[in-house]
């Protein structure tokens, strides 16, 4: 019976870690900042793949100036893997990220694949992150031709509810 109980304690924690990263990266996607803070431990380390290194606050603050006018984002994560080890773990995501760069005449859609590997600590109970590395696998740009299914879905794409930032999207309006 105590391997079992071990078992479902793994499950719990391995749940609580993955549902940490899905939260931060719905905070990314809407602008909610609050979502992205609490991912961190208060003296966590950020290494954003050569973007930013350094204390997980700075990095925050970079954040809560850029998500409001980020434009179109949305993360998928994928692939996610979680080694436990007491109150420690190591959780390698793959986070594929689709954004829309609207740039004068010249906007774009962006996708890029990265990982996330992140070391995690339970503190008082809570995991969080305490280091972060991002690892930049590709990325690839494109034209901005959006047709909607060439009129399948819509011939009218003014008509569709569309995601926003926090509080226009619709996950605030619930």
């Amino acid at each position: 019976m105590a391997d079992r109980d071990a078992d479902i304690q793994a499950l719990l924690d391995k749940k609580a870690i993955e549902e940490v990263l899905v939260l931060a990266l719905r905070g990314c996607d809407r602008a909610d900042f609050d979502l992205v803070a609490a991912s961190y431990h208060p003296d966590a380390y950020e290494d954003h793949g050569g973007t930013f290194s350094g204390p997980a606050s700075e990095w925050l603050e970079l954040l809560r100036a850029r998500l409001p006018n980020a434009g179109l984002i949305n993360h998928v994560m994928s692939n996610l893997m979680i080694e436990l080890d007491g109150d420690k773990a190591l959780a390698e995501s793959y986070i594929t990220s689709y954004s829309r760069v609207l740039a004068g005449d010249d906007g774009f859609d962006n996708a890029t694949l990265a990982r996330t590997v992140d070391r995690f600590e339970r503190r008082a109970g809570q995991w969080k992150i305490a280091r972060r590395t991002l690892v930049w696998e590709w990325n690839r740009e494109t034209p901005i031709t959006e047709t909607w299914g060439r009129g399948g879905i819509t011939a009218d794409p003014n008509s569709l509810l569309r995601g926003g930032k926090k509080p226009d999207d619709a996950l605030y309006q619930v």
